[in-house]
């Protein structure tokens, strides 16, 4: 039985709800996503099809918007967009059981649809239509489907094909790949080929995916190392990776990362009051899933590319979660590495080897009953913070000035969470 993958897509989700919930038409209604009070430099996170077709780039910043061009401008609400998500998510339900999709992102999932469709009698492009139909009747936001007959066609047919036709369906097996796409450019349209690996196979005088496939594989892997592997299979349309192989898949290493982008340029000293701030929040996490860490990673970013980042990698002593074991470890890195001399804007925190508490010896050489108080401690500040709201209890330092806690609390992946 040949399989059969479909690739939905929520069309400029977050534009499309806010439109929705105006009784506006996205498709006639000049709208773009953006939090104004961060400056004409901040990014658009999604523009309405109408101003697409006035040329305005999705994720453009508003400054780049022509001041030709009347739009409404609708500050991010995460929460409602989740919301939108979840109910989509179960009309996808509706047709596939949990274990044949696979949720991509917010507004994107892959569906197995191989077993279905002798069951619902129809061909995969009268399957995406109904879904699209189901998505729209009860949502009005408008999709787009492609189908493969494996994962990354379907997703090449949702990202290439499927805008140029009217169903905005698109769909692709081998066989039609290489024959409509093995020539198409640029690169970058290509699922996970980016501007730099395109840069790179040009180089090697390698524009399309018909070069790809035609390049002696030793100089790919030269150039690419392993990852020259997935070039290949996809420049010839396969891809052995299934929703099944996704599902059963688990990580050798575990680690958990938080980072953010400063509001505005800090010293080395306010930027270390948000380091103390972010490493508190990581501890808390761990302790609420019974995780620990034995290696800690810092990632600065100096504004405007000023000079290189810094940080490093710090191995612990023994595997912990203690607020005040991992601040230690963080601040020596951070004053080791860390220039003083330039304003920082990026802050990253990186907790290596995760394991869960349960799997670790105990020392000798640690004060386990000091431990367990003060994680005793951290443990019940979280259940208040997820009964009561994440602001109820706060340490004095996220009242100081240039702190970041008390306002990314209200944010939902970096924006505002709205309602």
């Amino acid at each position: 039985m040949q399989k059969a993958y479909l690739c939905i897509d929520l069309k400029t989700f977050y534009a499309s709800v806010e439109c929705v919930e105006r009784g506006l038409d996205p498709f006639n209604t000049n709208l773009v996503v953006a939090d104004p009070n961060r400056g004409k430099g901040t990014i658009c996170l999604a523009v309405s099809p109408k101003m697409k077709m006035l040329g305005v780039k999705n994720r453009c910043r508003i400054y780049e918007i022509p001041p030709t061009i009347k739009y409404i401008v609708a500050i991010p609400r995460m929460k409602k967009y989740i919301e939108y998500s979840a109910n989509i998510y179960a009309i996808y339900l509706k047709y596939f059981a949990k274990e044949d999709i696979h949720v991509y992102s917010i507004d994107e999932a892959f569906m197995d649809a191989t077993k279905y469709l002798k069951m619902y009698q129809l061909t995969p492009i009268e399957l995406a239509k109904k879904i699209m139909k189901d998505i729209y009747t009860n949502y009005k936001i408008t999709a787009t489907a492609g189908i493969g007959t494996n994962m990354y066609l379907a997703k090449i047919a949702l990202d290439i094909t499927a805008k140029h036709n009217a169903n905005n369906i698109g769909m692709l097996d081998e066989e039609t790949y290489k024959k409509e796409l093995w020539h198409h450019k640029p690169l970058t349209d290509f699922w996970q080929i980016g501007k730099g690996i395109e840069r790179r196979l040009q180089k090697m005088r390698i524009f399309d995916m018909y070069d790809i496939a035609h390049t002696e594989p030793k100089k790919l892997y030269k150039e690419f190392g392993v990852n020259a592997e997935y070039l290949i299979d996809h420049s010839w349309g396969k891809e052995s990776c299934t929703i099944a192989d996704i599902k059963a898949y688990k990580p050798k290493m575990n680690s958990i990362s938080n980072s953010q982008v400063l509001f505005e340029d800090y010293s080395f000293t306010k930027a270390r009051l948000v380091l103390k701030e972010m490493v508190e929040l990581g501890s808390l996490r761990l302790i609420e899933n019974q995780l620990v860490t034995d290696t800690v990673q810092l990632y600065i970013g100096y504004s405007k590319d000023v000079i290189k980042a810094s940080g490093g990698t710090k191995k612990l002593n023994n595997y912990t979660n203690v607020y005040s074991e991992l601040l230690k470890a963080f601040l020596n890195i951070y004053d080791k590495t860390t220039n003083t001399d330039f304003p920082i804007r990026r802050i990253g925190i990186n907790f290596v080897n995760v394991i869960e508490t349960e799997n670790v010896q105990l020392s000798l050489f640690t004060d386990q009953e000091k431990m367990d108080k003060e994680r005793k401690l951290e443990l019940t500040m979280t259940n208040i913070k997820n009964k009561m709201g994440r602001n109820t209890i706060i340490r004095g330092m996220d009242l100081e000035e240039g702190a970041t806690t008390r306002l990314r609390n209200q944010l939902i992946g970096g924006h505002n969470g709205g309602e």
